[in-house]
């Protein structure tokens, strides 16, 4: 086996396994498509990430984006590993509610809530909004007032870094749906905004330079661009901000070309930026905000597939169906994302057979693993492994 899918081992009778569990069982007992996560990964990655960032911050809080991966039991695993939460959505925060999170450790992030949202969000007591638009900066203003209550926000900026990954997944750039430019002066007309407003209680800045990032000079440059603007916005209006959040976006491993790199390696380079940045601007540090998502879970999760119909095109193409496809993974179908998979009950054949696995929805688009090899003895009734899936 591969060493870069999470925890995954071989059994005497060559079968995938994940968690000391077959996963030919787990597919019986639950069928297929099977989303199967490795509880013990995820973990470990939720403390790589604190016993990476506390040692270097003397205040420092690693908030999971929840839009990687949520349920209850997700919600439980990131309190009891001390992890704060980065929530988008009405129902990320009752998911939230339900598994019984303290609310005040929530983000409340995107790019378009809707007054239900925000009233919900300040019902249930989140600790932070983190706004994109006047629009909405003014409408939570409004509902906090409604409610008798002061909202704490964070303005989520943009600093003019891209990364390089996708163009669907860069947000950092001038040109993005997300974030109150730096360069133009809309963050600091922003920050007046938030004020002058009542019922706002500014309490500091948010970015995201873009997500599967395997080059940390750009998370470096947006800290340095973010402090910069702290202090510019202390000079020109008197306001000096207690929170800093960069984001997430650390990349992932999803094939053997892939080479992420270590949380440890990108807190050396974010605090470092964030603390020269305050020494040389004269400013306290402020709270760090890290939010990693796809780096904690997407290597902990495997999905499993029922292999259907093949259809053999001689000279072009081999094609295996499957009982899944872009309803349960979107991505190689939206930007062309690629994965590896093995056929999980038949790990020592050498997968030397190159093939196509399309799934069964009515789009051509419909693909899940383009070109890649299998093992050559693949058959109707095999059960297909495709890893970092989480």
């Amino acid at each position: 086996m591969p060493h870069f899918y999470g925890t995954a081992t071989r059994n005497e009778q060559d079968h995938l396994v994940i968690g000391g569990v077959d996963v030919a069982d787990l597919a019986a007992e639950f069928g297929t498509p099977l989303y199967v996560m490795d509880e013990a990964l995820i973990r470990a990655n939720c403390r790589a990430y604190r016993q990476a960032f506390e040692p270097a911050y003397a205040n420092v809080a690693i908030a999971y984006a929840s839009k990687a991966f949520l349920c209850t039991a997700m919600v439980a695993l990131v309190e009891q590993e001390g992890l704060s939460l980065d929530v988008v959505s009405g129902g990320e925060i009752y998911t939230a509610r339900i598994a019984g999170y303290p609310m005040a450790k929530t983000f409340f992030h995107g790019n378009n809530k809707t007054r239900a949202e925000i009233e919900y969000a300040l019902q249930s007591g989140v600790g932070r909004f983190i706004t994109d638009t006047e629009q909405e900066l003014r409408l939570i203003d409004q509902v906090a007032g409604e409610l008798g209550v002061k909202a704490a926000v964070m303005l989520r900026l943009s600093p003019g870094v891209g990364a390089h990954t996708h163009e669907y997944i860069t947000t950092g750039q001038l040109d993005s749906k997300f974030g109150f430019p730096i360069e133009t002066g809309a963050a600091l007309e922003a920050v007046r905004l938030a004020l002058s407003l009542a019922h706002i209680d500014l309490k500091g800045y948010h970015c995201h330079i873009g997500s599967q990032i395997f080059e940390l000079v750009g998370f470096g440059l947006a800290a340095e661009r973010m402090v910069d603007f702290v202090a510019h916005v202390r000079d020109h209006l008197g306001f000096t901000a207690v929170d800093l959040n960069l984001g997430g976006g650390l990349g992932v491993r999803y094939t053997g070309e892939d080479t992420p790199e270590s949380p440890g390696a990108l807190a050396a380079v974010v605090t470092l930026a964030v603390k020269e940045g305050c020494a040389r601007h004269g400013l306290p540090e402020p709270r760090l905000i890290f939010e990693p998502g796809r780096s904690i879970v997407a290597e902990a999760g495997t999905t499993l597939y029922t292999v259907g119909t093949i259809k053999e095109i001689p000279g072009i193409r081999t094609y295996i169906a499957v009982d899944g496809g872009m309803g349960d993974n979107i991505r190689p179908a939206l930007y062309q994302a690629v994965y590896e998979g093995v056929i999980a009950t038949k790990l020592s054949e050498p997968a030397t057979k190159t093939v196509t696995v399309v799934g069964r929805y009515c789009e051509s688009g419909d693909k899940l693993l383009v070109d890649t090899k299998l093992a050559p003895s693949v058959a109707p009734g095999d059960l297909l492994a495709v890893f970092t899936t989480g």
